[in-house]
């Protein structure tokens, strides 16, 4: 028992130093201990163990931090599929905790290399692979991928490594839209580069050419210092060293 303790304090002694930002917690530790102690002589505080301790050294700040990315392209994205009023929405490989809140709203059928195991209503989660989609060719009428195609064919979540990954995905996403249908993309804009094996960032404009048999209804955009900016020309962040493009695409 003495054993598991350990290793357990041990463990929450390093993710301390690691998350939610690496080392920044070397800046607290002597106020943690400050305020340990002064909390241990408290009227009325409980009794501690020391082998319990779980120091939580990164959240003493102003404002609440966030990814600017993955915070306004899940805003970006509900309030979108909103206003479609469609029956089914399908999802390939974004942010689970966008989708969580979405299958609120609509059912989410949501296809990851990596499925999740969940039995929340509304949210369907099945294993897919985003080059060979288990939908027929045209028929999705409401769909998104945000911040995925990206990372394709670099190894990182365990798919094959591919060069053409990004160009293939854009190919096999517009197969199974419907026409008509609703695409909803994010992934990095800016200066094109791959970024091994983290991820690769493109031109809005390459983007556009990716998606030839879409029309693109709005673009929106996060820029490198994290601002958001609805309805913006493509041109703005042809420059970007690391943007979030937000594209809203049609079927033609």
């Amino acid at each position: 028992m003495i054993e598991k303790l350990f290793k357990v304090f041990v463990k929450n002694w390093v993710l301390a130093f690691l998350y939610p930002r690496p080392l920044i917690g070397l800046l607290y530790f002597p106020r943690f201990f400050v305020h340990y102690f002064r909390y241990t002589i408290t009227e009325g505080a409980e009794k501690k163990s020391v082998l319990d301790m779980r120091p939580c050294l990164g959240d003493w700040t102003n404002y609440t931090p966030f990814d600017a990315h993955y915070f306004y392209q899940g805003a970006w994205l509900a309030r979108r599929v909103s206003t479609k009023k469609e029956a089914k929405h399908v999802d390939i490989g974004s942010s689970v905790l966008t989708l969580s809140v979405l299958s609120a709203q609509i059912e989410v059928i949501f296809v990851d290399y990596r499925p999740i195991k969940t039995n929340l209503s509304g949210l369907v989660s099945i294993s897919g692979d985003i080059l060979n989609l288990p939908f027929e060719g045209g028929s999705v009428d409401s769909l998104s991928c945000l911040h995925v195609i990206e990372h394709i064919g670099l190894g990182r979540y365990g798919d094959p490594l591919n060069p053409r990954g990004s160009v293939e995905a854009a190919v096999e996403l517009q197969r199974v839209m419907s026409q008509g249908g609703n695409l909803f993309l994010s992934l990095p804009v800016g200066r094109e580069r791959v970024c091994f094996n983290a991820h690769r960032v493109h031109s809005p404009n390459t983007v556009l050419n990716l998606f030839s048999q879409m029309k693109l209804v709005d673009f929106s955009y996060v820029n490198d210092t994290g601002e958001y900016y609805e309805d913006r020309s493509l041109d703005e962040a042809g420059q970007f060293e690391y943007g979030c493009g937000l594209f809203h695409f049609q079927k033609v």
